[in-house]
């Protein structure tokens, strides 16, 4: 037994000698990049890179388009097809921009690290324990680390970001996301799931927490036990493989000869997978190109309008847009009276360019002389039916006239026969197509009547408004432009109960509790200003219609005011679920999407105030305590524009704070320098951070004497990558990890000292609903807290 042993041990070690050398070449050969090797983004006016040894493919930083909250380039770390006219990012770190002077290390340690311009680590590759001998780019797009037993520890071929490449495989859970936009290289809308019941699905994904919605495309190769992977073969043909090699081709058409083209799929960031090719330089292309460029072979699915339609999500082309397939790709369009949201990028819907029906007193959709429908023939939104009209009687004219007679209906949908569809704000999922059996009648005022902002040349037609609603309402004659009531103090002194109830105490006075005395059946709430400073009372009523005049759904309604004597008080409209403090720092802390939902809408209604008015108006007490939230906690932002009234109560109120309660008051205040929006955006930032972690920053500087404030300790925690400290109690927030960070650090960049280093509301809000990359922020340096 002993002697037949011994030539079976000879035997397995003569295969098993030849494999371990056969590795050990391979890792050898792979291996041309060493520790201390260092990539400078921007280095002597150029990207380097490491290029792979037949030159196919680079590594290294790609210049971005220049990034308009910091008016400085920023720069990819990728991979791309380097011997093509324009250089092709198959692969990226697309959460991580940074800045020119940012470098990525193969350190003497063994680790590959990017850090930037600073010199903070930014990104580390995960090697677990393993130590990097050497790196290699390869000739297949592979991006590899190597270790001392030349095995490779990390790959960016499992890491993929939007592309697969020939030689590369989507094992089981694998993804690719899509890209935000053309240029925007951050996680998009749309996902790739090799998933594990062996299907290959392509599902929307609702940013920023990437939860996904309904799939619009799937293989049908659902096999739990098959063990499935998807397949990108060296002949350019893409297929689900099994592990008794079952294959379901993805691939339907040729990609051509792989001497002659590259190839690569995609999913891009419309939404569609699709197959390129492209001529190599060695080949001669079709003499009528002029320069050669990549060629879609393939789309899944081929109509991208008709296959993103659920009842979740925006559709293909976001909110209140429709989209038309235009050869194989879907091209977004906005009715009548819309503009696309962002005109760089379609994809992200249509604004309308009025003021949204509230079906308030002087809302413009009451008055039938002040409302015209456009009409778009074979469109639909299919899924934001409320109402359906039905019977003989019903003609297009007549679904004009149920969509006119009820302020809530945005469009109307007639069917050519007897039936009319209502549809509600925000339209989504909107389609054009010959297949589609529907006239489309859109509500909006006639001759742009109204507008975001009313300014003071609208006035005449203000005037109109309020003679329409006086005679349509009964207004007593103490109403005044715009719906905005005068009220006697004895009417607002019988509303409240001769103000018994008392609601809250701020900055700028006592809210109370009352019963509006034109409709008994809504409750109002009564601000009783405790000074106005240097206002007469035609100054102090100027100022208040001004306010008044400004109407966003993330702002509380002003509906009138009183004026007699030393009495200024303001009505606005009640909030049944009190302000964001009492939420947020109750026991029960809300739901982490709900509290990013109601981060959205703050950040909407202060880049309303500060961008979309005519006037700009800077908050100037931007906290938890000023955020009211309505019956379906939708916040709203209170007491815009009495900084102007009381000014000189904000200052004393600013420098009351002291050292180890940071507050939300920028170090401007302290410093008496001049007020700009941007200490909104730092007051904001500091209440970013608490709804991060349901902490108020006020609180937490006068706990245990402590001298650190709230934002110092979560910038020491996202410094030292700790950030799931402060969600340790929150599933849901541990679960987006992600989401969590970048809204930490969309708060970093808003409590920058320096107000230039602050971004404005509204990147912020793009940073923050994911339509805008988030690059590494500085430290905040000083804060308030040490700087009073």
């Amino acid at each position: 037994m002993a002697f037949r042993a011994k030539p079976f041990r000879l035997c397995l070690l003569s295969l098993v000698f030849p494999l371990l050398s056969a590795i050990l070449a391979v890792g050898q050969s792979n291996c041309g990049i060493n520790l201390g090797s260092v990539l400078t983004a921007g280095a002597g006016g150029t990207s380097r890179a490491w290029i792979s040894p037949a030159g196919e493919f680079a590594f290294g930083f790609q210049p971005l388009v220049r990034s308009p909250s910091t008016n400085q380039d920023l720069f990819l770390l990728a991979i791309w097809y380097n011997q093509i006219p324009k250089p092709t990012i198959v692969w990226s770190l697309n959460d991580h921009p940074v800045q020119e002077g940012s470098r990525i290390q193969i350190t003497d340690e063994g680790q590959l690290i990017l850090y930037n311009s600073q010199g903070q680590q930014v990104w580390v590759a995960e090697t677990g324990n393993e130590r990097i001998a050497c790196a290699g780019m390869l000739d297949s797009g592979n991006f590899v680390l190597i270790n001392g037993a030349s095995i490779y520890i990390w790959e960016s071929f499992r890491l993929p970001t939007d592309t697969i490449l020939p030689g590369q495989r989507l094992s089981k859970d694998g993804r690719l996301f899509s890209r935000r936009s053309d240029t925007d290289y951050a996680d998009g809308k749309f996902q790739l799931r090799m998933q594990l019941d062996g299907n290959l699905v392509l599902y929307p994904v609702f940013l920023p927490t990437q939860a996904v919605a309904k799939a619009y495309w799937a293989s049908g190769t659902n096999r739990p036990d098959a063990d499935s992977e998807l397949v990108f073969d060296e002949a350019g043909l893409i297929y689900i493989e099994d592990r008794n090699r079952n294959i379901f081709n993805v691939t339907e058409r040729d990609l051509g000869s792989r001497q002659e083209f590259y190839y690569m799929a995609r999913i891009d960031y419309d939404g569609a997978l699709r197959h390129y090719n492209h001529p190599r330089g060695n080949y001669t292309a079709d003499a009528r190109r002029h320069s050669p460029a990549w060629s879609v072979v393939q789309t899944t699915p081929e109509d991208m309008c008709s296959a993103v339609l659920g009842e979740l999500g925006s559709g293909a082309c976001g909110y209140n847009s429709y989209c038309v397939s235009s050869n194989g790709r879907p091209n977004c369009l906005c009715p009548e009276g819309y503009s696309h949201a962002d005109p760089l990028d379609t994809s992200q819907g249509c604004m309308p360019n009025f003021q949204l029906p509230s079906c308030q007193q002087n809302g413009w959709e009451l008055n039938a002389d002040f409302v015209e429908f456009t009409e778009l023939n074979n469109t639909n939104w299919p899924f934001n039916d409320y109402e359906l009209q039905t019977g003989p009687q019903v003609d297009k004219e007549m679904c004009k006239e149920f969509c006119l007679r009820d302020c809530f209906c945005a469009a109307a949908i007639y069917n050519g026969k007897d039936q009319c569809w209502k549809k509600r704000f925000p339209l989504s999922n909107g389609i054009q197509s010959a297949s589609v059996n529907g006239i489309a009648l859109i509500k909006v005022p006639r001759n742009n009547e109204t507008t975001l902002c009313p300014e003071s040349k609208d006035r005449y037609i203000g005037a109109i408004f309020f003679f329409y609603h006086k005679k349509m309402l009964n207004l007593q004659p103490t109403s005044t432009l715009y719906g905005i009531r005068r009220y006697t103090y004895k009417e607002l002194e019988e509303a409240t109960g001769s103000f018994k109830q008392q609601l809250g105490r701020g900055s700028f006075g006592t809210v109370y509790k009352g019963v509006n005395p034109y409709n008994p059946m809504r409750y109002i709430a009564i601000k009783r200003l405790d000074m106005a400073v240097n206002e007469g009372e035609n100054e102090f009523t100027t100022e208040v219609n001004a306010i008044g005049q400004t109407h966003h759904k993330n702002l509380v309604n002003l509906l009138g005011y009183c004026d007699e004597g030393n009495n200024r008080l303001l009505v606005y409209e009640y909030m049944s679920n009190g302000s964001l403090a009492s939420l947020l720092f109750s026991i029960s802390r809300p739901r982490w999407n709900q509290r990013l939902q109601i981060a959205f809408g703050i950040a909407r209604g202060l880049t309303y105030l500060h961008e979309e008015c005519s006037t700009q108006i800077i908050h100037c007490d931007v906290k938890p305590q000023n955020i009211l939230l309505d019956e379906y906690l939708v916040p709203k932002i209170s007491d815009f524009g009495l900084a102007k009234l009381l000014l000189s109560e904000q200052s004393r109120v600013a420098r009351s704070h002291i050292r180890g309660t940071v507050g939300y008051f920028a170090p401007e205040w302290f410093r008496k320098a001049s007020i700009t929006a941007k200490v909104d955006v730092y007051s904001f930032g500091v209440m970013l951070l608490e709804i991060v972690c349901c902490m108020s920053s006020v609180k937490f500087g006068m706990e245990d004497d402590e001298e650190e404030g709230l934002v110092d300790w979560i910038y020491e925690c996202y410094s030292e990558e700790k950030l799931e400290v402060l969600v340790e109690d929150d599933e849901e927030a541990r679960n987006d990890m992600k989401g969590v960070t970048r809204v930490v650090m969309v708060g970093i960049w808003c409590i920058q000292e320096d107000p230039s280093l602050r971004p404005s509301m509204r990147r912020v809000t793009q940073m923050l609903e994911g339509v805008a990359q988030v690059s590494h922020p500085p430290s905040p340096s000083l804060f308030a807290s040490s700087s009073s």
